[in-house]
């Protein structure tokens, strides 16, 4: 005999988002034109010209993401010294290391696009993006929300199933005192 809703035989899966279906069809089309570019390269100028871009593209790659590490450790150090915190340089070092990191990536788009991102107006541009959607996706939380990340709840049933549910709490009852039950077993 059971009490409440019957617990369905194939529950309903939730929905992919629109990020999870087409990022692996994005990465795959930016692969195959990577390599597409590369061989059209190799064929108007040689293999060794390919291979000296993208042993230019490591090495440069390398040494911005080297140099970018350093000045923000140096900012983090001189701030301690002050006693302070690091001043907010509106994503420069962050922006700085991920157009090295594309620098170090084979391929001739990924190169034109960390180079993008070395350029200091650009950086300013997608500095300032980025912290206006930060903030926008900060308020449409809520005050200390976390987005409801943990508002869920497993509980154990004796027979092994797991019920899913959501915990409300009672702040009259929480003052009370006394130890809690756990949630699961």
């Amino acid at each position: 005999m059971t009490t409440g809703a019957p617990t369905p035989t194939h529950p309903a899966r939730p929905r992919r988002s629109r990020l999870r279906t087409f990022l692996p069809l994005g990465i795959a089309a930016w692969l195959v034109l990577e390599i597409w570019l590369l061989t059209l390269v190799a064929g108007a100028a040689g293999g060794l010209t390919v291979f000296l871009l993208l042993l230019a593209g490591l090495v440069l790659g390398t040494v911005v993401i080297k140099r970018a590490g350093r000045r923000a450790f140096q900012n983090l150090n001189e701030a301690f010294q002050r006693g302070g915190t690091p001043a907010p340089s509106s994503g420069g070092n962050g922006l700085t290391m991920l157009g090295g990191l594309l620098l170090m990536l084979p391929g001739l788009i990924s190169d034109v696009l960390g180079l993008l991102l070395l350029v200091p107006p650009v950086q300013k541009a997608l500095g300032r993006y980025a912290e206006r959607t930060f903030d926008r996706k900060l308020r449409e939380a809520g005050a200390g929300s976390l987005g409801g990340a943990f508002q869920q709840a497993r509980m154990r049933r004796p027979d092994g199933k797991v019920v899913q549910g959501e915990v409300i709490r009672d702040e009259a009852a929480d003052t009370r005192g006394g130890p809690r039950p756990p949630l699961t077993h």
